[in-house]
C-alpha cells in the first residue's frame, strides 16, 4: 500500500505528463503548506483557489520569460502564503494558569 507522500507524488507526475510539463518540479509540500495557510486563514474553499491562483501567476511569470519556472514557482508561492497569512484572525491569548482569575476567589 502506498504512502500519502507516494500518492501525491503519482499524482502530481500523471499531472504534469498529462499537462505535457513533466520536465517542471513542483514542491508539492510548498504548494500544500499554502493550501493549510489559506484555507485556516481565509475559509477552507480558498486553498484550491489561492494554489492555483498561484500556480497561474508562476506559469504566466516563468511563460514570459521574467524568471525560470524555479524562481516563478518560489515567489508566486510566497507571495500568496504571505498575503493568506496576514489574513488569519488574531490569537486568542490563553489564559495564564499562574493568573488567579476573579471568579476564581
Amino acid at each position: 500500500m502506498e504512502n500519502q507522500d507516494e500518492v501525491l507524488q503519482a499524482w502530481t507526475h500523471q499531472l504534469l505528463e498529462a499537462f505535457e510539463i513533466a520536465d517542471i518540479d513542483v514542491d508539492i509540500h510548498a504548494v500544500l503548506n499554502l493550501a493549510g495557510v489559506a484555507a485556516h486563514s481565509i475559509v477552507r474553499p480558498a486553498a484550491p483557489l489561492t494554489t492555483f491562483v498561484a500556480g497561474l501567476a508562476a506559469g504566466l511569470a516563468a511563460g514570459s520569460g521574467q524568471t525560470s519556472e524555479a524562481v516563478a514557482m518560489k515567489a508566486a508561492l510566497g507571495l500568496a502564503k504571505q498575503l493568506a497569512g496576514a489574513k488569519a484572525p488574531a490569537a486568542v491569548p490563553a489564559a495564564d494558569p499562574a493568573v488567579e482569575s476573579p471568579t476564581e476567589k
